[in-house]
């Protein structure tokens, strides 16, 4: 195989990856249409249902223009032959493999930046703000912008000097080395993500004393679940729509709620929507999601490790010096198909833990403020209570509204 031949392979697999979305999202715009299942006729009024039908078509819209830009600039930059382009800006200003790594990254995340930054706006000051959904100040956009680019650059390149150290070091042993780094950094963030990184983005307060959290408690107590870290997030500082989510484990256990979902919901919706999270905990998929996604980095960077050495890959993007970080950007490009099959199981284990979840909420609470506050917060966010089956099984983490109603029904 020459590196034209895996030029040729990326190009391919760009287009089929965005006719298959394409495709998928022109058979779910079909039924945007279609009646509100009878178990759901309590979601919309008509007027709230056709709000749902003009917000999912103007994404829709918005999705075909946004993608296609994408897909034609990517194409392009890759014909007249950009990262080459790239690779000399950063090599002009050091010899050092890792600072030129750096740089080449850099540049490529900072104008990929510039070019989505209007299509973000776009979406959040404009199609949100029409829809009732947006409350995010220009201040904050930028904010959060710049303090993206900031983690990014930090502990991204932090872990990307660290690789390619490795790989000076040990060559075709780096994966190893890699493997269990990005392991620590995994297990750390997990832990720590709400008490050090979340804090740089919203405000969390624990959740005062009353009735809510004397429900919590006590369902807390009633399953042998210690619960004593509840915050509540100020989420509609960006937005409206609502959710609440489990983080950590050990001493680090932690509920958090969106302050959204405490203005949505009555309190036993809220205790429902909780016992969701603990089903999640106490059914074990918070530790398999972990060993999962350190398991399939393992995969990955052992695959990566075969190949890295390959001048192809370099020479696939018109590079003529061989190089880490070029053929990191064509191995990743490659590997997209692998990383879809594995999405897509991914996604239905998914959807099974969401049932087990539920029926866990169902078995040890009640089922009926659950499935309220499902149709509550389907209704907030104006969700498609009629997506096509195949978009569902390529996308979706969760099951439908339809399915888990039926579910708890059950």
């Amino acid at each position: 195989m020459t590196s034209t031949t895996l030029f040729y392979i990326i190009i391919a697999i760009i287009i089929i990856n965005f006719i298959v979305d394409k495709i998928l999202d022109a058979l779910n715009a079909k039924h945007y249409n279609d009646a509100i299942p009878e178990e759901l006729h309590d979601v919309y009024d008509e007027t709230e249902y056709k709000k749902s039908q003009a917000y999912k078509k103007t994404n829709y819209k918005f999705g075909i223009f946004s993608s296609l830009f994408s897909i034609v600039l990517t194409l392009g930059f890759l014909c007249l032959d950009g990262f080459e382009y790239v690779d000399n800006i950063a090599r002009n200003y050091s010899e050092n493999p890792i600072v030129i790594a750096l740089l080449f990254f850099g540049i490529i995340m900072i104008g990929s930046d510039l070019i989505s930054t209007p299509f973000s706006v776009y979406k959040t000051f404009v199609i949100e703000e029409k829809f009732g959904f947006n409350k995010t100040t220009v201040k904050t956009f930028i904010l959060d912008k710049i303090k993206g680019l900031l983690m990014t650059a930090i502990l991204g390149g932090g872990i990307l000097a660290l690789i390619i150290w490795f790989y000076q070091q040990t060559q075709e042993q780096f994966w190893l080395f890699a493997w269990g780094m990005i392991t620590v950094f995994t297990i750390f963030m997990n832990l720590f993500y709400a008490r050090l990184i979340v804090p740089l983005f919203n405000k969390q307060t624990p959740l005062e004393d009353g009735t809510l959290r004397e429900k919590i408690s006590e369902y807390a107590q009633s399953v042998g679940f210690s619960l004593s870290k509840i915050f509540v997030i100020d989420g509609s500082k960006r937005s409206t729509k609502a959710n609440a989510y489990f983080s950590g484990f050990g001493s680090e256990k932690r509920i958090t709620l969106y302050d959204t979902l405490i203005n949505d919901l009555e309190e036993e919706e809220i205790v429902a929507v909780l016992a969701h999270e603990v089903g999640h905990y106490k059914r074990k998929h918070i530790i398999f999601n972990l060993v999962t996604s350190i398991l399939l980095t393992g995969f990955m960077l052992f695959i990566l490790s075969v190949f890295i050495s390959n001048p192809m890959l370099s020479n696939a993007l018109g590079v003529e010096i061989p190089s880490f970080h070029v053929g990191l950007i064509a191995f990743g490009m490659l590997y997209s198909p692998i990383s879809e099959i594995l999405g897509l199981v991914m996604n239905y284990i998914s959807r099974k833990f969401e049932y087990q979840a539920d029926d866990y909420a169902k078995t040890t609470y009640r089922a009926e403020p659950l499935i309220s506050s499902l149709k509550k917060l389907s209704k907030n966010s104006l969700s498609n209570l009629t997506p096509h089956p195949s978009y569902v099984w390529m996308h979706y983490s969760h099951p439908t509204l339809l399915e888990r109603v039926r579910n708890l029904k059950t």
